[in-house]
């Protein structure tokens, strides 16, 4: 196994202060990644207290088994995604918890993976899955859609301008399989100037498609009110405008239904001393709310 780098937890201060943990009180991170705002949670629990944690990423959960385990009794980890909430509090024998959070960035293990494909500055195979028990990697995702459907992945999942030359050269690549080869696409249909965003942009879309990251958030939308107690709290992070604006539409239509007390008028964003420590976490959104 490769060394695991340090993962800087973005806005933990925050995502404490919204949740109000409680000692005795039961809560999910439902993208619990290498444990970052877990480890805080878990640091106010009681023995009666219980965190849940829920990743689809084995490489990651294997890291909080060895990193957690010998330290936490109150912690139960699942093999998951977090839109299958309600399955995994049904095996934890429970109907609701007091407090969710989710983190939907990348970990510091997914960017500086030599194999996994998350990163447009190493080379490796193009997989970018989170799980990889399930689903296509992106090499044989690319091959598989139409030009029309690669067309609106680049398009609307990564907001690239190029998105028309990018995906007409993709299809026109048959061995397409390494992260190299899909930057000298996009070298070939971008110019020079802020060319990095472009393979941000790419690299993003595609990695959307693969692990159907907006449906699988909105379908966890629509569902946790039934897993929350009533003065529960959630808090959600995100990382680009798209996950953003479900997360906002979701608590403005739950606050419209009566459900939902929204806790952050706007998005909290990190401040500068963190930018400093931690330049991934600037795009970072986060927003708040409590079960009425």
């Amino acid at each position: 196994m490769q060394a695991i780098l340090h993962h800087i937890p973005v806005m933990v201060e925050e995502v404490l202060l919204y949740l109000k943990v409680k000692p005795d009180c039961v809560y999910v991170d439902g993208t619990i990644g290498q444990g970052g705002h877990s480890r805080k949670i878990l640091s106010k629990l009681s023995s009666e207290g219980k965190l849940v944690g829920i990743d689809r990423d084995e490489e990651v959960l294997e890291h909080c088994h060895q990193e957690f385990f010998t330290s936490y009794s109150q912690l139960s980890l699942y093999h998951n995604s977090y839109h299958n909430l309600f399955k995994v509090l049904q095996s934890e024998g429970l109907n609701t918890v007091d407090g969710i959070v989710l983190d939907l960035g990348l970990s510091s293990v997914q960017l500086g993976s030599e194999n996994r494909g998350f990163s447009f500055s190493k080379n490796s195979m193009l997989d970018m899955r989170f799980d990889r028990s399930n689903g296509k990697p992106a090499a044989q995702l690319l091959q598989k859609l139409s030009l029309k459907e690669l067309e609106n992945i680049l398009k609307n999942f990564g907001e690239e301008r190029y998105y028309k030359k990018i995906a007409y050269k993709i299809k026109q690549t048959p061995d397409l399989i390494t992260t190299t080869d899909l930057k000298k696409i996009v070298q070939a249909s971008t110019p020079p100037a802020n060319r990095n965003k472009s393979f941000a942009r790419v690299f993003q879309a595609i990695r959307i498609a693969v692990n159907k990251e907006l449906e699988i958030l909105d379908k966890f939308l629509n569902n946790f009110i039934e897993c929350l107690s009533p003065n529960g709290k959630i808090v959600v992070i995100s990382y680009h405008s798209l996950e953003d604006r479900i997360v906002k539409q979701s608590f403005k239509k739950l606050k419209q239904d009566r459900l939902l007390n929204i806790l952050t008028k706007k998005p909290l964003q990190p401040n500068q001393d963190e930018l400093k420590k931690n330049s991934r976490s600037r795009s970072a959104k986060l927003r708040a709310a409590e079960r009425i």
